[in-house]
Formats: C-alpha cells, sequence, structure tokens
C-alpha cells in the first residue's frame, strides 16, 4: 500500500514506556510511528496498536536501519547509555547525513544535576552528577548537542524525573505487595505522568528550539512515602510498616535516588512552550489512573 505523502514520520530509537505514550499522542493527529524494539512479540504488539516496531539487539550487529528511519522528519531518542550511547555509536554517520531533520529528541534524567542540599534546579544550574548511570547520561546529551554545536542539527534535551501512568506506577506497586514507606526527612522527589511527558514533547515539535534542554516533571516534590500512603489510600489497602532508610534493604539501584537533594523547577516548559499539565500533582495523576477501574 502506498503511503499517504501528507503524513508526518517519526523514528524512536526505544519503543518503550515513554515513547509510547508519546506515541498514544501522537496517533490521532496522522502520524506515521515507528521505532526499536527488542523481541518479536513487542514488535507484533506494537503492529497492533498501529505502530511499526524493528528488531534491534542493541549491539549493532543488525544495523540496518528501516526506510521509516529515512522518510522520518522527526527523531526520539530514549534508550539509556548502557555504557555509551548505542544509537550514536552505530548510527552517528546516518543521523548525519540527513539534512532534512526537523526535530531531534533526548530524553535524558535530572539525575546530571547531581545534588544539591534541597536547593531549587533549573535548566541553567551546574551539572554534577554523583553516580554513574547519570554520568554516562550527561556523557550521552554533550555528544547529542555536539550535532547541534558543530552540525546544526536540532537537537533538543529533556531532563526527566520517574516517569508513570497506566501500568506502571504506584498503584501496580501496592497492589503486587511491594509499596514500601521509606523513613528519610528532606528527600522528595518529582515525578510526571507519562502523558504530561507527551506533551511536552509535542509542543517542543510544534516550536522546536534546537540547542534548547528542558526539565520536565509536575509541580510538587515530596518524600516518596506520602505517595505509597496515598495509593494505599485510594486501594484502601493497609499501609507498609514505615522504615528508616538505613534499614530498608533497597538495591543499589533504588538506594541511588536517595543520594541527591534537590527540586526540580519546570517554569520552563510552561513559559517556553506553553504546556500546561494535565497531571500537575501525585494525586491529581492517581487518580485519573484509579477512576477508570472502578467507574
Amino acid at each position: 500500500m502506498e503511503k499517504d505523502k501528507k503524513r508526518k514520520n517519526i523514528f524512536c530509537f526505544g519503543f518503550g514506556f515513554s515513547a509510547q505514550g508519546f506515541a498514544r499522542n501522537l496517533s490521532s493527529m496522522d502520524w506515521h510511528i515507528g521505532g526499536t524494539c527488542r523481541e518479536e512479540a513487542k514488535r507484533t504488539e506494537l503492529s497492533q496498536r498501529g505502530w511499526e516496531g524493528f528488531i534491534f539487539d542493541g549491539n549493532g550487529s543488525n544495523s540496518k536501519l528501516p526506510d521509516l528511519f529515512m522518510e522520518s522528519s522527526h527523531l526520539l531518542i530514549s534508550i539509556p547509555p548502557k555504557p555509551t550511547d548505542f544509537v550514536l555509536d552505530n548510527f552517528y554517520s546516518d543521523i548525519l547525513k540527513k539534512k532534512d531533520w526537523q526535530w531531534i529528541g533526548y530524553l535524558s534524567t535530572t539525575g546530571v544535576y547531581g545534588d544539591k542540599e534541597g536547593a531549587v534546579v533549573t535548566e541553567a544550574s551546574a551539572l554534577a552528577p554523583t553516580i554513574d548511570r547519570a554520568m554516562r547520561r550527561l556523557d550521552a546529551e554533550n555528544k547529542w548537542l555536539k550535532l547541534f554545536n558543530e552540525h546544526q542539527l536540532p537537537v533538543h534535551i529533556f531532563r526527566c524525573v520517574g516517569i508513570y501512568g497506566p501500568g506502571r506506577n504506584p498503584l501496580e506497586t501496592v497492589r503486587k505487595g511491594l509499596g514500601k514507606r521509606i523513613d528519610k526527612p528532606g528527600y522528595k522527589f518529582s515525578r510526571v505522568h507519562v502523558d504530561d511527558l507527551a506533551s511536552v514533547l509535542i509542543a517542543s515539535i510544534n516550536k522546536p528550539n534546537p540547542g534548547s534542554i528542558y526539565n520536565v516533571c509536575d509541580d510538587q516534590p515530596i518524600e516518596s512515602r506520602h505517595v505509597t500512603e496515598y495509593a494505599c489510600e485510594l486501594l484502601e489497602a493497609a499501609l507498609p510498616p514505615l522504615i528508616p532508610f538505613e534499614e530498608a534493604n533497597l538495591s543499589e539501584m533504588a538506594k541511588s535516588f536517595y543520594l541527591d537533594r534537590k527540586k526540580i523547577s519546570n517554569q520552563k516548559i510552561k513559559d517556553e512552550l506553553g504546556v500546561k499539565l494535565k497531571y500537575p500533582n501525585y494525586k491529581i495523576g492517581l487518580n485519573s489512573l484509579i477512576l477508570p477501574k472502578d467507574s
């Protein structure tokens, strides 16, 4: 079947939770959407949703890019560096030689700011990552921005906090009996609903500003235990015990989130992109996820 020449095409390196939320929001806007996945079952699932999946094994051994990549004017990268950036390692020259990019978005993390002892962090704040995972992200950011600075590619960086939404949220954690209340006063975390992340990306596509960096989060940083408590309240579930951080027996990755104290400002996405968050705090977000099941 001949493709509709009027449709806009976007290719996603990494068609996981965030990219699929983005795709759901784009689907009603007449976009042709595709991206990479690791397994045939996932490719089939994407196809059933109307998206094209292309299997890449992550090490470049099957690095022939599909036609959709060559036909796309927009590109989203959501694959974390492990340990380096898979996309740039394998497709740098392919990205560079395409001259018709209108927008390139790279999903990064607010972990690149490091510990600010609870201070407010903007996109202009100094970068001092404290953990290896965030250091790798900063290195990848710099490499993507180099494509803008040296080759004028329309690269945009989105520094995200914890992303939640349908199928991945504190309600599901509590339902599975895995909810935890960690007592570590002063350590407040931001989060963002996947649909609000999508609205930021779409606003950037509609108003591109190459070289720009945006923090993506909700309006209310809060201690994680309060989110678990509210999820339990909504589900009428018993509260898990309140455990001091030192006794919580967390994984090394979970512990790493408690190394940094900062409050992320999202003012730039509002002022520059005109974004109005649909889920500005965790209570509104969790209510939106539970109400459809109970209605």
